[in-house]
């Protein structure tokens, strides 16, 4: 599906109707552009994981993650601790 859009004086374009209800942005969609071959693509942003965006956080500051997750949790279970 061809169409047409026009840059404005702030860099915007409004993408036609057909298109947003076609491919289901609704408002709010992020999207990255980028250029390839001569051409400006739009595709939809890929939100980051929440959990995968914590990975080596302990790491970059300095904390040693296996210490503190023994001092959180306490020692490790053995049978000697149970006959105290």
């Amino acid at each position: 599906m061809k169409t047409t859009a026009t840059v404005s004086e702030k860099g915007q374009v409004t993408i036609p109707k057909r298109l947003r209800a076609k491919l289901g942005l609704a408002p709010g969609t992020v999207l990255e552009f980028e250029e390839r071959h001569g051409k400006l693509v739009a595709s939809r942003a890929v939100a980051e994981d929440p959990i995968r965006a914590l990975v080596g956080l302990g790491e970059k500051h300095g904390v040693d993650v296996d210490r503190w997750l023994a001092a959180a949790r306490g020692p490790a279970w053995s049978p000697e601790l149970d006959r105290e």
